[in-house]
């Protein structure tokens, strides 16, 4: 539960930052959207905990057969946030490849606004989706499952700065770093920004994997996903593309078919009009 307390104890900090954000810059917001943000935020936070509690056992008896004793000491915990970090790359990257990990992650991107609130913007369906099987190396290799978990908890955290558009270029730390202006790449529907700058923290991983690009300010970011939802209800926002999918797999005729369905690219629950 350690992932919990950390978010739940930096979210007077997050609701800082939104209050100054729309005091001085309403325009990038949308009061709507930012209430459905929220209930999305609330439930995800319910659907961790409760799949922490269920799934500690399984993590619990994988560390019994840990590579390694890695004991907890600075040089340990900045390997396992870098580590993470490179997993989470991977995650995220298949998050948008994979039709299955997208029918969770999509909720995400449905908005056509880029606000603090934002970053509050997830699905309660991600422990469904499988994204914990991700951070199951860093388990295996020796890390107990609560520094996993807190490790996860502060990637998500630094995320949450990245979700603006009151901050411009950072100099060097753009270099190295994710940033506000790498990551409205990441949810822009532009041709050219489209599936790129899947970073959590480090913006390297992008650079060393060829999905980086660059902000040009002469292409403003289009928020939102192909098709666009049009919808503030927390309901449809979390389960139209879950619909989609199974109905999709249904309708695909065959094994092979239906696994190309469920694994392969995702394609959009709205009609096009």
């Amino acid at each position: 539960m350690n992932s919990e307390i950390i978010l739940l104890a930096l979210s007077p900090l997050f609701l800082i930052f939104v209050c100054c954000e729309f005091i001085k810059f309403k325009r990038y917001y949308d009061i709507k959207d930012s209430l459905a943000n929220t209930v999305l935020a609330l439930l995800h936070q319910g659907a961790d905990a409760i799949a922490l509690l269920l799934l500690m056992p399984l993590f619990n008896w994988l560390y019994d057969y840990r590579l390694f004793d890695i004991e907890v000491s600075v040089l340990s915990i900045a390997f396992a946030f870098l580590l993470q970090d490179f997993l989470y790359y991977w995650f995220h990257k298949a998050s948008h490849h994979i039709h299955w990990l997208w029918a969770a992650h999509v909720v995400h991107h449905s908005s056509t606004k880029m606000n603090f609130t934002t970053a509050f913007r997830q699905s309660l369906m991600y422990p469904v989706a499988g994204m914990w099987m991700f951070w199951l190396p860093m388990i295996l290799i020796g890390f107990e499952p609560l520094t996993v978990f807190s490790v996860v908890a502060l990637n998500l955290a630094y995320q949450f700065f990245v979700h603006t558009q009151i901050v411009g270029k950072l100099g060097w730390f753009e270099k190295v770093f994710n940033t506000p202006s790498h990551h409205r790449v990441h949810h822009a529907i532009n041709t050219g920004y489209l599936d790129k700058n899947f970073a959590g923290v480090l913006i390297i991983w992008d650079k060393l994997f060829g999905t980086f690009v660059e902000e040009d300010k002469s292409k403003p970011c289009k928020y939102g996903i192909i098709g666009q939802l049009n919808s503030n209800n927390p309901v449809v926002i979390t389960f139209h593309q879950w619909e989609h999918l199974l109905k999709s797999v249904y309708k695909a005729s065959g094994i092979k078919a239906k696994c190309r369905v469920l694994f392969g690219y995702p394609t959009s629950s709205i009609k096009y009009k």
